[in-house]
């Protein structure tokens, strides 16, 4: 079992740990898809915007907003259509109205309660300020892939993380509902991780590359985290110095 009281930080992963991303993509690409009368269920959707995301982040440094429209260029050339540009600009337009799950906030201000948090996210600065809005907890360190100039899986951003909140990967916790973006590098980092294993069509993967790992705890919500933080050894909250 996990010793919460020898972590100062928890480290969020945002878009699918915190927000409900997959009805966000689905309520920006389903759309384009019908309109150019194609289909697909919803797990074969969101194995191929995994693919495809992964595909459009490697390489040279793209912002997130480019790489979510070349997700939608992707599903034309899969499918065998063209988007509007328009239809480009929709999936990272979006964002701004993606939801968090009905229990991030509430968790999050308990968390926020013992603990120093910081978001550790694949997204730009712009796209990610309306999202911080909603989450109504006020981050310690907002780290994205844009001041890395790079995304996760890679450990730039968690290298960027360490050095931004000066701390180091034992005092971390990191918290991610992704195996492939989150829990393997943190890991190699030699943080601990908490998997929050929210509900998918594609069970246990998500929006995200097929990828095996064992976290130190599995949780299938932010809420569970905050109740076993509560009831975490010795129920005492770690120093805040």
């Amino acid at each position: 079992m996990l010793d919460f009281s020898r972590f100062s930080f928890l480290t969020f992963d945002c878009y699918g740990t915190l927000i409900d991303w997959e009805s966000g993509i689905f309520s920006a690409l389903r759309p384009i898809l019908s309109a150019h009368r194609k289909s697909l269920d919803d797990a074969r959707l969101l194995e191929v915007y995994g693919e495809l995301e992964a595909q459009a982040e490697k390489g040279s440094f793209r912002s997130y907003r480019e790489v979510l429209q070349c997700v939608v260029r992707g599903f034309g050339q899969k499918l065998g259509f063209t988007p509007t540009r328009a239809e480009e600009r929709s999936l990272p337009g979006s964002l701004q109205h993606w939801k968090p799950w009905p229990d991030t906030v509430a968790a999050l201000q308990q968390l926020k309660a013992r603990y120093r948090l910081a978001i550790v996210s694949n997204v730009d600065d712009d796209l990610f300020t309306p999202t911080a809005r909603q989450l109504q907890v006020q981050f310690d360190q907002v780290i994205t892939a844009q001041q890395a100039q790079c995304y996760k899986p890679s450990l730039g951003v968690f290298q960027l993380a360490l050095k931004r909140i000066g701390a180091s990967p034992e005092q971390l916790l990191h918290v991610g509902q992704s195996i492939y973006h989150d829990v393997l590098p943190a890991q190699s980092m030699g943080m601990s991780t908490v998997w929050v294993n929210r509900p998918s069509p594609r069970v246990g993967i998500g929006a995200v590359k097929r990828a095996s790992g064992l976290p130190d705890l599995e949780v299938p919500n932010l809420a569970a985290l905050a109740t076993a933080v509560g009831a975490g050894p010795r129920g005492r909250a770690p120093s805040r110095s």
